[in-house]
């Protein structure tokens, strides 16, 4: 055979070779392509189902709940199902997580509480916290614009009276700060005519606080007026660096992610009552205080001039126990420390 002729052979070959596994290449991956694609979709209703770990006393919120399709076969009767007249989310934001629910899991009827449920208020406290409620009016209840979950500080505001006749001074400080709202009398999910949502403004707001929190609150209702200070979302994350870098948290080795985000949470979301902030009067205006108002110096001269009668009376011994003061015309005459009254014109 021709050496040419062989050489055409062979690379005829090569490239039949190289032709054929491009191709099943091609083929195989067009197919995978293909079946990745099309996902198996479970063909049944969609249920309401936990969008991330919900502990016990967790208030819902619009980001804590979503809709996900499930199997037919595995769907309960105890399950939220889209379309049932008690599975609105609307209705179910400000209740509380009465179980624990993992992230992806179906909520269902038992594992809820609501605000008008029995048992509502000791699902939502957190293990040795307690409730405490606060009347507010529209300008010291932040408008109405406070839900349950959020989180507060609280501003006392008050009058100091000095020991003269000035004026007094004004004063405020934030007694507690990071306190959670539990539930508020008045909600701001009702819908009005035009189908927007109407603000409503509250007169109690129930808070989330310590014991010994309790009674600083029930003290300060009688000492001047409480106002609520709305805390921003951003501020869990740094109140959990300061829990950290304190040294608050300490998170035993070996502890997975989820453990510990909820370690730092839980320290996170308890309220503060120390480190606290005030203002007076002449921090805000030039024509106020800043310290409590001192006595008239009229007032004053009176005193002094009545702690000096008293003093010379005493060390003459001429008043006190001994007997009356002389209360006539005299001359005192001050020898070194003593003060002796020559009385002047007496018979």
């Amino acid at each position: 055979m021709d050496v040419k002729k062989l050489a055409l052979l062979v690379g005829a070959l090569v490239i039949a070779v190289i032709t054929a596994v491009m191709a099943k290449n091609m083929f195989t991956g067009a197919g995978a392509q293909q079946a990745a694609a099309a996902p198996a979709v479970p063909v049944g209703p969609k249920v309401l189902v936990a969008k991330k770990a919900l502990p016990v006393g967790t208030i819902i919120d619009a980001e804590a709940l979503g809709w996900q399709p499930w199997p037919k076969e595995l769907t309960q009767s105890a399950y939220y199902t889209e379309g049932q007249p008690d599975a609105d989310t609307q209705k179910l934001l400000g209740t509380v997580v009465r179980y624990q629910v993992t992230a992806g899991q179906p909520l269902t009827r038992g594992s809820l509480v609501g605000p008008k449920d029995r048992g509502f208020l000791a699902a939502a406290l957190g293990p040795g916290m307690r409730a405490i409620t606060v009347p507010v009016n529209a300008s010291t209840g932040v408008a109405g614009f406070v839900f349950p979950g959020d989180h507060v500080d609280l501003v006392l505001t008050q009058t100091v009276q000095g020991g003269g006749d000035g004026p007094a001074l004004k004063v405020s400080e934030t007694i507690v700060r990071n306190i959670r709202v539990l539930a508020t009398d008045q909600r701001i999910d009702s819908k009005g005519e035009d189908g927007k949502t109407e603000v409503k403004t509250f007169s109690n707001v129930t808070l989330e606080v310590t014991p010994r929190i309790a009674e600083k609150v029930a003290v300060s209702q009688s000492i001047g007026t409480l106002s609520l200070s709305l805390r921003s979302i951003a501020d869990n994350t740094a109140e959990l660096e300061r829990a950290v870098a304190t040294g608050q948290v300490k998170v035993p080795a070996g502890a997975n992610p989820a453990d510990e985000r909820q370690m730092l949470l839980a320290v996170a979301n308890r309220p503060m009552d120390s480190n606290t902030t005030y203002s007076t009067g002449g921090d805000v205006s030039r024509f106020q205080r800043r310290t409590v108002p001192a006595r008239p110096e009229a007032q004053m001269a009176s005193a002094m001039g009545a702690l000096g009668k008293g003093l010379a009376a005493g060390l003459t011994g001429q008043g006190g126990a001994g007997g009356a003061a002389y209360a006539g015309p005299g001359v005192r005459v001050a020898r070194g420390n003593n003060i002796t009254v020559v009385p002047v014109g007496a018979r």
